[in-house]
């Protein structure tokens, strides 16, 4: 028999993922800064318009919350095909340990999906960015998988090796982001999959990641 403290418990926990799912929606098709609070509460089904703050706190509070809703899922991803590299001196094999965790959570999560078009509206924002990337290093096997590319180009320069990786950073959110909106929207994409469309940004990244490097950069 359920108590009445576990019953308001669960409608806490519903309420906390109806704003959840709609400020990603919302978030992801306007932008973060475009969309108020009250119109989260609104698109959540909360009569109180007070309801994201009393849930979440800031917007700031809201997109960390957002971010770490799906982190779960890509870190054991991760973790699984990391401690699956036969090679570790493959760039491809700790590329792909990049991409094929966070396309395949987006398969897994059907259409229409919002993640992908939030992580890139998010990526635009000096200070929201700043979030994701606290949080990503947080994740053990991003770390295991960043260490393990690195070790495979030990000839690369740091600031080389810090530019490329701001490259990969933001292909991977913008390349996701596009199809996951085109799928939303019935549009044709390049790939018929997911699987497939890892494939190409893995391809594309092995070759940003082992272009050579002019000297005399500046």
């Amino acid at each position: 028999m359920r108590t009445g403290g576990t019953v308001r418990a669960g409608r806490v926990s519903a309420t906390r993922e109806q704003i959840l799912t709609a400020a990603e929606r919302l978030f992801a098709e306007h932008g973060v800064f475009a969309v108020s609070n009250r119109q989260v509460s609104e698109a959540a089904g909360q009569g109180n318009n007070a309801a994201v703050g009393y849930h979440f706190g800031t917007k700031t509070d809201l997109v960390r919350a957002i971010a770490r809703r799906h982190a779960e899922q890509i870190e054991r991803g991760r973790l699984r095909m990391a401690a699956e590299i036969a090679d570790p001196t493959d760039v491809r094999d700790w590329v792909a340990c990049l991409v094929r965790p966070v396309t395949d959570h987006l398969d897994a999560l059907g259409t229409p999906t919002w993640f992908a078009r939030f992580g890139a509206q998010v990526m635009t924002d000096p200070v929201l960015r700043e979030i994701m990337v606290e949080e990503s290093l947080c994740s053990p096997s991003l770390r295991q998988t960043l260490d393990g590319l690195n070790r495979c180009l030990p000839e690369l320069p740091v600031e080389v090796r810090a530019e490329r990786n701001d490259m990969a950073g933001q292909l991977m959110a913008h390349m996701c982001a596009e199809r996951e909106r085109a799928l939303a929207e019935g549009i044709p994409t390049p790939r018929r999959s997911w699987h497939g469309a890892a494939t190409g940004l893995i391809d594309a990244l092995v070759g940003l990641w082992l272009a050579p490097v002019t000297k005399g950069r500046r």
